[in-house]
């Protein structure tokens, strides 16, 4: 059990950083550390008034934004469990969400909650609104009244409590403090259940291990009903008393760079999908004219050439920037090797919900190509391989990070959760003498090839997936034979002029390139084009399933 609580963790930061800013809306509004400490005072007098109790259940729907995440302390802090929904969510599934883990109260973005049903969900004492925390719905006795006498809808007042009266109700490290909904590609969501102990083992390693100070700024774009993005875009900064800029809207490259810009984050932390698109929007027509080809190739000149393009993208991520942490997907190969001949800041760390999330991470300097770090200190991990360095295994991993269980379903938690506590993470990997992980794949993923020898789809896609043109593609496997799908860049198709069969004929030119570049058990046969996007799952993972 981690010694320091959650809540202990919050409590010193917002003492700590009283006048300094904490949160603030991309270009919008920001809540000072006593800001929250004021808001956290009157919602909490709210939750008492109201008669929640430790481990009641709040669900939390919208969009990351700087009241989000006031209410995602004000829960957690209280005793209660936050249930962050994604936004991306359909009705149906919210309603759902809401019922199965039991909440009793909701905090919804407007435009969420009028496409909901309150009736749907009879077990809530009422709704309130995200932006100005105001009762959208309620059916309670007396939920007016507590509301009323918290005070929490009028505007932030200055003073209204002072460093050293604030004080928050020490939560035990064992209490449950998160349950997460991931929906997953196979099936509909299933309820993480996260301890204080997750968070607060992910907060200790983060402020230990990663290149953040006190005061630093960073810049907020992952989903923060997402644990990767809440535990270090969020809780480990704000833990830290950092300032915290939120992009309220869903980013796209070009916002986020114009974000990079003018906020000059201390730490950046992405999934790769943001990088890749920015490395072949900006860099990849760069290095693939004739001359740059020849000239990349010539000892001291490429060095010349390799600097300048790190250098100018280090600008265009704000210039100020310790490190980049990416996580949340495989890095495309293609692009690593890039950034890793030119000496870019970057690290790929490792995890999963379950584990909320970190399970493996290091320092860009000692991450070796392909690696995703090695196992935090908090936790064990091994490969189920007769030989872990040569054959991959599933990665298997226990410690203080690793959930609960998932929320009443116990059929689910004991297909990954064994007697022994170990979690089966679904993912194949290697692990090296020196303890560096090397993920392969997902285990339902993984082909098994006409030789015999295993396939892993994922090293394929990357390979196309960074060509120009290519949106997305996937790898099947049709009568034993390996089957690139894609779905075409449609800026790129438009802008360039190609029609449907013209841009076949480009991917096949791609598929003859690729298919040189691997060995032949791992050549794609047939390059077929999708007229449409890939199903995706909230969290932006494709339903593979549905293609197989």
């Amino acid at each position: 059990m981690i010694k320091v609580t959650v809540s202990k963790y919050f409590e010193d930061s917002i003492r700590k950083n009283w006048d300094s800013l904490a949160l603030s809306d991309y270009s919008g509004e920001s809540f000072t550390y006593a800001d929250v400490a004021c808001a956290i005072a009157r919602l909490h007098t709210f939750y008492d008034g109201l008669g929640i109790k430790e481990g009641d259940k709040i669900a939390l729907v919208g969009k990351n934004s700087v009241r989000w995440c006031v209410v995602y302390l004000t829960v957690v802090s209280y005793g209660a469990i936050v249930v962050p929904v994604l936004p991306d969510f359909k009705p149906g599934d919210i309603h759902e969400i809401v019922n199965h883990s039991d909440s009793i109260l909701l905090f919804a973005e407007q435009a969420l909650f009028d496409s909901m049903d309150f009736e749907k969900m009879p077990n809530l004492m009422g709704s309130l609104k995200i932006a100005a925390f105001t009762i959208q719905k309620h059916r309670a006795e007396g939920f007016v009244e507590a509301w009323e006498k918290s005070d929490a809808d009028k505007p932030i007042a200055e003073n209204c409590l002072n460093p050293e009266s604030f004080s928050l109700p020490e939560i035990s490290n064992d209490k449950l403090a998160v349950l997460s909904y991931t929906s997953g590609t196979t099936g509909f969501a299933k309820g993480v259940m996260i301890q204080h102990n997750s968070l607060a083992a992910n907060i200790q390693y983060a402020q230990e291990n990663m290149p953040l100070n006190p005061g630093d700024r960073i810049v907020s774009f992952l989903p923060l009903a997402h644990t990767f993005g809440c535990a270090f875009e969020f809780l480990f900064p704000f833990t830290l008393g950092c300032h915290i800029t939120i992009l309220t809207k869903t980013p796209s490259p070009q916002i986020i760079l114009q974000a990079f810009n003018e906020v000059k984050p201390s730490l950046i932390l992405s999934v790769p999908l943001v990088i890749e698109k920015i490395y072949k929007k900006q860099v990849i027509p760069v290095i693939s004219k004739p001359l740059m080809r020849i000239l990349l190739k010539i000892p001291l000149v490429n060095g010349i050439i390799l600097k300048k393009i790190r250098e100018k993208l280090e600008a265009a991520f704000g210039g100020n920037f310790r490190e980049l942490v990416l996580g949340g997907a495989p890095f495309n190969q293609e692009t690593e090797q890039f950034f890793k001949r030119m000496k870019f800041r970057y690290t790929v760390g490792y995890g999963m919900t379950e584990c909320g999330p970190l399970i493996s991470y290091n320092n860009w300097r000692d991450t070796p190509l392909g690696a995703s770090g090695q196992v935090v200190d908090t936790m064990e991990l091994k490969i189920d391989s007769s030989d872990p360095l040569t054959i991959a295994g599933e990665i298997m991993v226990r410690g203080e990070n690793v959930m609960q269980a998932y929320y009443k379903n116990p059929e689910a938690t004991q297909e990954v959760l064994d007697s022994d506590g170990w979690l089966h993470t679904g993912d194949l990997g290697l692990l090296d003498k020196k303890g560096n992980l090397f993920i392969k794949g997902r285990i339902k993923s993984m082909l098994l090839g006409s030789s015999g020898k295993n396939i892993y789809p994922e090293e394929i896609e990357s390979l196309y997936n960074n060509r120009l043109g290519v949106g997305e593609s996937i790898i099947v496997q049709r009568n034993d034979k390996l089957v690139a799908l894609i779905y075409p860049d449609q800026e790129f198709k438009q802008k360039q002029g190609y029609t449907n069969e013209s841009i076949k004929e480009l991917f096949d030119e791609y598929k003859k390139e690729i298919n040189d570049e691997l060995p032949n058990y791992m050549n794609v046969s047939q390059i077929i084009i999708q007229s449409e996007e890939f199903a995706k799952t909230p969290k932006r993972s494709i339903k593979r399933f549905l293609y197989d």
